[in-house]
């Protein structure tokens, strides 16, 4: 037991020690090999990106190589010069660290300065690395700026940092700036690999995989999570007991939940949830990394996003399986249902109901109930149009409200089909809940145009909901059956005083507003009338405004069956707007009272 080695954490033992060996950043080592190559050294450097990415690695490996007695060919230090060892070992005076986020203060600095001015004793350069150099104090920066800026040819700067946006311009300018990516799942993976076969330990693919993922980016992170599931599995990390050991959700759950969303069974989901639950998962947990799941099942759909992938590839291949057997809809409407969930789930007073019915809703993206259950919040289908037909049925009453024309502004009334008779609608009525409007009673004053127009959709206030229609041009024209088209008889004052309350209401619709006073709505018969303008500005204002105008009094007056026409009027317009001058000569020469007051004031026109 005397003569055994201590251990040491693989992220100590396995830090990169040439540029050959850092992971993940192959660009950045390669700039600073070159720049070494030609010996263009910058006197300031700045090492910025997310922890554990290999920043201050970088900086020593950068400081042991412009220090290096005997360079490789490849540009690479040695290792071996008394330079390389002393570096190695932490007892070079050729390197400085400082930790600005303890030593921040202006006194640390001017510690800084006043070594500055020593030369290397050995080697070529005296490089100052400050790990987290946001840290320093305002006073500490400027205490720096000069030195920074005008060192000696032998002194190298690197300054390290997480959040660059805290450096203070002054030194940014001062610095060439290298910006350190995220280590990507494979590059990691990858190196984990290699760390298990040199300490001997039996590691699956997976589960590495899912260590990178825990890791975020940081390869820091990843050996020592690596470290503390090698320590619990005895060196047999699996699959299985890596997700215990990290407490980390299985992916087979989010697959399993997702067969259930798109085969609709609201029973399998909500066991699969109690399942969960019993494992101790928090369910926000649950519902944001349901929500991950959805967006990776979302870009693995198209073969340009399936990169996006942070996943094993594995994994991915299971994502692009399952991705394949859902539309592209569905991805949109359960992130929304998602979202929302996680928004509201923090407020909410029963967080358990509210989880089961955002996977209800889920299920019944593609499944919806029957009707009338599908109302208000329960989405329309996404899927195959034979199945929505099949679990809701399409009823059109027999005749279709006039709408606007979408060329002149006017409305145009539209021929009612021919009606059954009560005993034919009777027998073909079917056993449906749906409520089949009996559109027979409405006003018989609705003019009928001797040829047929085209059916058009009403134009009716709708109950807003969150809804997903299907993927099909036709959509846009099916009519709720459910809604019955209102025809109560109104007379001339009952529209005149809607028509002033829609002016009253909407102040707003400046030109509407003038065009709506300027003009007297005349009964063309029936429910029509005709509004007659001056020129096209005020015709093309109640265009843009017409299906707004018309809804509100059709609401107003509770009548379907209104419908307006605009039209221009043939009439020759006033007399033309005559000069200033002019039109005062005309006032003075109709007016003899005032010619005699200019004469007596021998006033003159102008």
């Amino acid at each position: 037991m005397s003569g055994q080695q201590p251990y040491i954490v693989s992220a100590r033992k396995y830090r990169p020690s040439t540029f050959k060996s850092v992971v993940g950043q192959k660009a950045l080592a390669a700039t600073l090999k070159n720049a070494i190559d030609s010996k263009r050294l910058a006197q300031a450097y700045l090492f910025c990106g997310p922890r554990g990415v290999g920043k201050t690695s970088c900086a020593r490996i950068f400081a042991k190589t412009i220090n290096c007695l005997s360079p490789t060919p490849d540009g690479e230090a040695c290792g071996v010069c008394e330079s390389c060892k002393a570096i190695d070992h932490g007892s070079s005076f050729n390197l400085v660290e400082l930790d600005a986020a303890s030593n921040n203060s202006v006194d640390d600095i001017r510690s800084i300065t006043e070594q500055v001015n020593v030369p290397p004793q050995s080697g070529n350069y005296r490089v100052f690395i400050i790990d987290e150099v946001h840290m320093l104090s305002n006073a500490a920066f400027n205490a720096f700026l000069k030195t920074l800026e005008e060192p000696p040819k032998y002194v190298v700067f690197i300054l390290a940092t997480t959040e660059k946006h805290k450096v203070i311009p002054t030194i940014l300018s001062r610095c060439q700036i290298y910006d350190f990516k995220r280590i990507t799942v494979n590059d990691m993976v990858d190196h984990l690999e290699y760390v298990a076969r040199e300490e001997g330990i039996t590691a699956d693919r997976d589960a590495l995989g899912i260590i990178a993922l825990k890791a975020d980016g940081a390869m820091r992170d990843a050996l020592s999570i690596f470290d503390q599931v090698s320590a619990s599995s005895r060196g047999m990390v699996t699959y299985a007991n890596t997700i215990e050991n990290l407490n980390v959700l299985d992916y087979d759950y989010y697959f399993r939940l997702v067969d259930a969303f798109r085969e609709g069974d609201v029973p399998t989901a909500l066991l699969i949830y109690k399942e969960i639950r019993d494992k101790g998962f928090d369910s926000l947990f649950l519902v944001n990394g349901l929500a991950a799941h959805v967006r990776d099942l979302m870009v693995a759909a198209d073969e340009r996003t399936v990169q996006l992938l942070e996943t094993s590839e594995q994994i991915a291949k299971r994502y692009v399986a399952q991705a394949k057997a859902l539309p592209v809809q569905w991805y949109y409407a359960a992130m929304k249902l998602l979202s929302d969930c996680d928004f509201n789930y923090r407020t909410a007073t029963s967080k358990r109901l509210l989880v089961e019915l955002t996977l209800i809703r889920l299920c019944q993206l593609l499944k919806p109930v029957s009707p009338p259950f599908d109302r208000q919040d329960c989405p329309v289908p996404l899927g195959d149009p034979a199945a929505t037909r099949a679990g809701v049925q399409d009823v059109r009453p027999q005749s279709v409200a006039p709408v606007p024309s979408s060329r002149s502004g006017s409305v145009q009334n539209v021929a009612p089909q021919a009606q059954p008779s009560p005993q034919a609608a009777a027998v073909a009525q079917p056993a449906s809940p749906l409520r089949i409007p009996d559109v027979r009673q409405a006003s018989p004053a609705v003019r009928q145009p001797s040829a047929p127009v085209k059916e058009a959709p009403r134009v009716l206030n709708r109950p807003t909901s969150f809804r997903l229609s299907e993927a099909s041009s036709s959509a846009a024209n099916k009519v709720d059956s459910s809604l019955e088209v209102r025809s109560v008889p109104f007379t001339h004052d009952k529209f005149m005083e809607g028509w002033g309350e829609f002016i009253a209401r909407n102040p707003h619709l400046h030109i509407l507003v003038n065009a709506m006073r300027a003009s007297q709505p005349t009964p063309a018969g029936g429910n029509s009338y005709s509004i007659v303008v001056d020129h096209p500005a005020q015709q093309q204002a109640f265009e843009l405004s017409m299906t707004k105008l018309i809804e509100f009094l059709r609401g107003y007056l509770s009548n379907d069956l209104l419908t307006l026409k605009v039209e221009i009027s043939d009439a020759p317009t006033g007399a033309k707007q005559l000069p200033p001058k002019e039109f005062l000569k005309q006032v003075v020469a109709s007016n003899p009272a005032m010619a005699r007051f200019l004469n007596e004031l021998n006033a003159e026109l102008v």
